[in-house]
């Protein structure tokens, strides 16, 4: 019984408080053969005795049944602090009591115990029994412990079940971006092959009617067919490199040289080098502003592209803005285009995606920023 005790005293512990545990457990047997009388040893070790299975079971006790184990606990503390001059009983049941979870029932033994504890030390110190006297001031400690040991250990455990929730929290996130990092992929392939590899099928089998017929436009359509599967191939290289994360300040070069072989002129603002932003964060905004150039590229018939950058303590501004036309915007949104994939990864940062159509297109993205608030000044 005694080693179980221990057993279950030890949990969560390290260092020398295992062995101070066990040097408690033996200690009572000491002053109980310090008595003269027979009687009174066999009567100390029974209580002692009592007392360990007691404990044990209230470990496991449920309901009501904690207060009958814990008075029958604070009980033979009493009589072991009066009759036998020890008190340290009361470690142990401060350290049950400290460990309940229910507030009220805490609260309740713990004033029971501490009252009880007292009453016993002054009675053991009006008998001015010799070995009590003695070891005045390690009951003073008994005491001192009883009073505060309890609140240490319930703090501790509740340390200890809010960082299981925050860990259990942080498993949910974890995998909440798997699935989001899952979708995007899903989409980013479909944007990014689906059409292409349509164009392919139908591309080559027009090929393969007009072979006959029509050589020198079948090899036309064939090199149309080998020309798009390498600017597929180029697209899926792109995407594997964001998904390892791309950099801002990175991604704007590539931005420059896309906007250089479509003969669009790139204007810059700001600094695209950002501080204290989640790898996260950077990766999405710099699939946006690709996204967002694709758009300008393909859809807009511009000869100028404006990319500003803003970052405050508050939040960061990405804005694209071109001066040709773009026009439906709403079948953007709807039918799955780049827009809407937009849209979707802003929504995980808590971001926002805003367009105008006045004197050309412009594309507005505002993110959180989620660098501490005591880099305010710096970021001002």
């Amino acid at each position: 019984m005694i080693k179980r005790l221990i057993a279950l005293v030890r949990q969560k512990n390290n260092g020398i408080s295992p062995y101070i545990w066990t040097i408690l457990c033996i200690l009572p047997f000491y002053f109980i053969l310090q008595s003269s009388s027979t009687v009174a040893i066999i009567i100390g070790i029974l209580l002692t005795v009592i007392f360990f299975i007691c404990y044990r079971f209230a470990f496991i006790a449920k309901g009501w049944s904690i207060y009958v184990w814990t008075l029958l606990l604070i009980g033979i503390s009493v009589t072991a602090t009066i009759s036998f001059s020890y008190v340290y009983f009361a470690f142990f049941i401060a350290y049950f009591v400290g460990r309940i979870h229910k507030l009220i029932t805490f609260r309740v033994l713990y004033f029971i115990q501490l009252i009880a504890i007292s009453i016993s030390i002054y009675i053991a110190f009006m008998q001015k029994d010799a070995l009590f006297v003695h070891q005045i001031p390690f009951v003073v400690i008994t005491w001192l412990c009883t009073l505060l040991l309890p609140f240490s250990i319930r703090s501790r455990n509740e340390r200890g079940r809010l960082e299981m929730k925050l860990e259990d929290a942080n498993k949910k996130i974890a995998e909440l971006v798997k699935l989001e990092e899952r979708a995007r992929i899903a989409r980013d392939l479909h944007d990014t092959l689906g059409q292409k590899l349509s164009l392919i099928g139908l591309k080559s089998d027009l090929a393969r009617r007009l072979i006959s017929s029509n050589p020198d436009q079948a090899k036309a359509e064939l090199k149309d067919v080998q020309q798009t599967a390498r600017t597929a191939l180029n697209e899926v290289r792109t995407m594997v490199s964001s998904m390892r994360g791309i950099r801002l300040k990175d991604e704007i070069i590539r931005i420059q040289q896309i906007l250089d072989a479509a003969q669009i002129h790139l204007t810059r603002e700001g600094e695209f080098k950002l501080s204290k932003v989640t790898l996260l964060t950077e990766n999405i905004l710099s699939m946006c502003l690709k996204e967002a150039v694709t758009n300008v590229v393909k859809h807009s018939g511009a000869s100028n592209c404006y990319i500003s950058i803003e970052q405050s303590w508050k939040e960061i501004v990405l804005t694209i803005r071109d001066d040709g036309e773009f026009k439906d915007l709403s079948a953007f949104f709807e039918k799955g285009h780049g827009l809407r994939g937009m849209k979707e990864r802003l929504e995980f940062v808590n971001g926002s995606l805003d367009v105008h159509l006045k004197e050309g297109t412009a594309i507005i993205i505002r993110v959180p920023n989620n660098g501490k608030q005591t880099d305010k000044e710096d970021l001002s």
